[in-house]
């Protein structure tokens, strides 16, 4: 499955910007962009995925193109869509790409630990 190599390269160019440490995964049919080895955001086709503190899900909908993730048809919570609309001007990329930085340090980290 394709992904928007346009909006993947802006998140790049964003988080260079900010001098902040990423990378980058092809997973879920997209890809991820991992901060201190957390999700944080993503492009899955057109759209942007960004994980944020589920206590602003509420704050992030009100805004124009976001929506509940509902990658497997059941929504997850503190993860959200971005339709392409919502983040056409820059302003707006930069919105939800802070939104998912806020909360990185507190998201917990998937990775399995080695033993």
């Amino acid at each position: 499955m394709a992904y928007d190599e346009f909006l993947t390269e802006r998140i790049r160019q964003k988080f260079r910007e900010l001098n902040i440490a990423f990378e980058d995964k092809k997973m879920m049919g997209g890809i991820c962009f991992l901060v201190n080895d957390k999700m944080c955001v993503g492009v899955v086709r057109e759209m942007m995925m960004a994980r944020i503190d589920p206590e602003r899900t509420c704050e992030a909908f009100s805004r124009k193109g976001c929506h509940e993730m509902d990658f497997t048809h059941r929504p997850m919570k503190g993860f959200i869509f971005i339709d392409p609309e919502g983040i056409d001007r820059d302003q707006d990329l930069d919105y939800f790409i802070r939104l998912a930085l806020d909360y990185n340090p507190r998201a917990k980290s998937s990775r399995k630990q080695t033993r």
